[in-house]
C-alpha cells in the first residue's frame, strides 16, 4: 500500500509549554513558555465518534490539527493557532501510512487563557 502524501496548507501553530513564569523570588504564576513552533498544519473534521468519545470522558474536542510529527509534544502542552486562541492538547495520536510521518492533535479550547513569557 502507498502511503498517503500531507499537506500543510491550513496555517501555522505554536506549542507552549505551562509552567511558572514568575521571575525567582515572587509568588509562582502559570503561564507559557515557548516550546516549538511555527509547525504548519492542516485542519481536520472533528468526526462524530471522536466528538461523542470526548463528551462522555467530560471533554470536549474544538479542533482537530495534523503537524509534522515531534516526539517532544506532550498532552499537557498549549496550542496556538492562527485565530490566536488558546487550547490544550488533549490528546496525539500518531496515524500510520502518511508521508511525511504526522501527528493529529486533538485541541479543546482553554477558557481561562495563560499569560505568555
Amino acid at each position: 500500500m502507498s502511503k498517503q502524501t500531507q499537506a500543510f496548507n491550513d496555517g501555522v501553530v505554536s506549542i507552549y509549554k505551562v509552567g511558572n513564569i514568575s521571575p525567582s523570588g515572587n509568588m509562582p504564576k502559570e503561564g507559557l513558555t515557548f516550546k516549538v513552533g511555527p509547525l504548519r498544519y492542516e485542519e481536520r473534521i472533528v468526526g462524530m465518534g471522536r466528538f461523542w468519545s470526548a463528551m462522555q470522558a467530560k471533554a470536549r474536542i474544538d479542533m482537530v490539527l495534523r503537524v509534522p510529527q515531534l516526539r517532544g509534544v506532550s498532552s499537557q502542552d498549549i496550542a496556538i493557532p492562527n485565530d490566536g486562541k488558546q487550547y490544550e492538547i488533549k490528546q496525539i495520536q500518531y496515524p500510520p501510512d502518511v508521508d511525511p510521518p504526522v501527528m493529529d492533535l486533538s485541541l479543546e479550547r482553554v477558557d481561562a487563557v495563560y499569560d505568555i513569557a
